[in-house]
């Protein structure tokens, strides 16, 4: 395998990871909980609102956490399959 074909199949992996990134916020915006779980400090004063994610920051991280080591672990098969 040369370098551009290992360059090319690193491109592609990169496209999709940010394809499936992409479409996963979309998705995550649309769901009408996030920002209104218990534990999302929401404080609003006449012309002023202040809204801190708690929750909603923590759900999230461990979501993309587990998206990411499904990812490496994918990565890491092709990898040693590969070889």
């Amino acid at each position: 395998m040369n370098g551009l074909e290992t360059i090319g199949k690193f491109l592609i992996l990169i496209g999709g990871v940010l394809v499936l990134l992409g479409g996963s916020l979309w998705l995550l915006s649309k769901t009408p909980f996030l920002g209104h779980l218990p534990g999302d400090i929401r404080i609003e004063r006449p012309g002023f609102t202040c809204l801190i994610p708690l929750s909603s920051s923590i759900i999230l991280s461990i979501l993309l956490t587990i998206l990411l080591n499904v990812v490496i672990q994918i990565v890491r098969l092709l990898i040693h399959r590969g070889q």
